[in-house]
């Protein structure tokens, strides 16, 4: 049997860990990120000289640039709107082409729920267990990704598709699967070993998903 210290020694540890495993809950009403140019620190803006000005972004009115794959992604979290500091959550405005994708990818820090806002997406994830749940789905309808899995999306439509996702987070993270993969600078053999690739079709792909 174990000593009672220990026992209470792994109970700490993994509140702890749940506790760390989140965005902390913030100590005050709002905090708006300041760089101070003295010492070039990030700190909360004084809130006396606070606006509401602060807590309106209006950079996702219209589609960000499209890229190869029919995307166009506005990702606005803290950097870019300083009034979602400490608060929790970020979100991401996503424009598809007919056709367009959004690559396999997943966010590592936090749950994502997606909101169509125009257009028929085939949307989805992936468990640990390897089994998907995907479907369509239309205007008006809304589909929560877990933290830390898979997920995919693509217009499936005859019309552009816009889709609003919210996250439990205020900085996400991302790892779009195939960057990670063949852009990242893996050893060759091991990806041609892992894939079944000849060095011919794993230089394509090395090229197509290389950083730019």
């Amino acid at each position: 049997m174990f000593p009672k210290n220990v026992i209470i020694f792994f109970v700490l540890i993994l509140n702890s860990y749940v506790t760390l495993a989140s965005d902390p809950d913030p100590v005050q009403d709002f905090c708006i990120s300041h760089t101070e140019p003295s010492t070039n620190t990030i700190q909360c803006k004084n809130s006396s000289a606070a606006t509401v000005e602060d807590f309106v972004y209006s950079g996702v009115k219209i589609p960000g640039k499209f890229g190869p794959t029919g995307l166009a992604a506005i990702s606005v979290n803290s950097k870019v709107f300083a009034g979602l500091n400490t608060l929790g959550m970020s979100f991401v405005r996503a424009d598809f082409e007919v056709g367009g994708v959004n690559v396999p990818h997943f966010h590592p820090r936090a749950t994502e729920i997606a909101f169509v806002l125009e257009g028929k997406v085939y949307s989805g994830f992936v468990d640990t267990n390897n089994k998907i749940f995907a479907r369509v789905i239309e205007k008006g309808e809304v589909m929560v990704f877990p933290r830390g899995l898979v997920h995919f999306q693509m217009n499936v439509g005859d019309s552009p598709a816009t889709i609003i996702g919210s996250f439990d987070s205020q900085n996400p993270g991302l790892q779009r699967i195939p960057t990670s993969l063949f852009g990242s600078g893996i050893k060759d053999e091991l990806l041609e070993k892992a894939f079944g690739l000849s060095s011919k079709e794993l230089g394509k792909l090395k090229k197509r998903f290389a950083p730019h």
